[in-house]
């Protein structure tokens, strides 16, 4: 992907747009906030970009640049907008980088945002070694049994189903299950489509029979549920 940076565009457009010296950087950040919920992604951008401009005040490397970037390089990457979202993400890892070091919560959501980026952009050489980092860090900060350490070891069985390695996804799908299990409890939805993803992925290595019985465990959870 093209690499850019995008503070001094964003400084320039923002000038052209009426009410934006109104706005404070919590009032932006609310608003594109809302518009995202109500899925206005238009609106969301332009407030996003606001949210930048206005925590740029505070200094280019203030945290506040870094989150109002992170929101806006989500909202360009929920519209499929790759190429705008990687360097956006960029940006908010490297001032991340600067204020928090190496291993924060902050810079492991960045990497791991890049590395999902990556894969959905079909980069799976780019993105396993973000993936693979951003789950580093989170097994150091939090421990092995973290529901978000889960959720980076599915991001990286995602990329492997895709790379066509259902047999290196097995694994991985098993762990986070397990995490997922003792930390959220047997019942949670979150363990539901984990059995779910898990049964795709022992369909793809022939073991159909092991599949129909994680499938009947999600469907049970999802019934007592509904």
């Amino acid at each position: 992907m093209r690499k850019r940076l995008c503070g001094l565009a964003l400084s320039l457009l923002l000038l052209s747009w009426p009410g934006c010296q109104q706005q404070t950087w919590e009032s932006a950040m609310a608003a594109g906030q809302q518009a995202v919920q109500q899925g206005n992604y238009a609106d969301a951008e332009r407030m996003f970009l606001v949210a930048v401009r206005k925590a740029e005040e505070f200094g280019l490397e203030d945290r506040r640049v870094a989150v109002s970037l992170s929101q806006l390089a989500a909202v360009y990457a929920g519209q499929g907008k790759y190429v705008e979202a990687e360097p956006v993400y960029l940006q908010a890892l490297k001032i991340y980088q600067a204020v928090h070091g190496e291993f924060h919560p902050d810079v492991a959501a960045m990497l791991n945002n890049l590395g999902v980026l990556h894969r959905m952009y079909g980069q799976y050489a780019q993105a396993e070694p973000l993936l693979m980092r951003a789950l580093a860090i989170k097994e150091k900060l939090l421990g092995l049994d973290h529901p978000d350490v889960a959720l980076s070891v599915v991001n990286l069985a995602q990329l492997r189903v895709v790379q066509g390695q259902p047999e290196k996804a097995e694994p991985l799908y098993r762990r986070a299950l397990a995490i997922r299990e003792r930390a959220l409890g047997p019942s949670h939805p979150e363990v539901a489509k984990t059995l779910e993803d898990l049964a795709n992925v022992l369909r793809k290595v022939g073991r159909a029979d092991e599949a129909v019985s994680l499938e009947a465990r999600a469907r049970d959870i999802r019934a007592k549920r509904s």
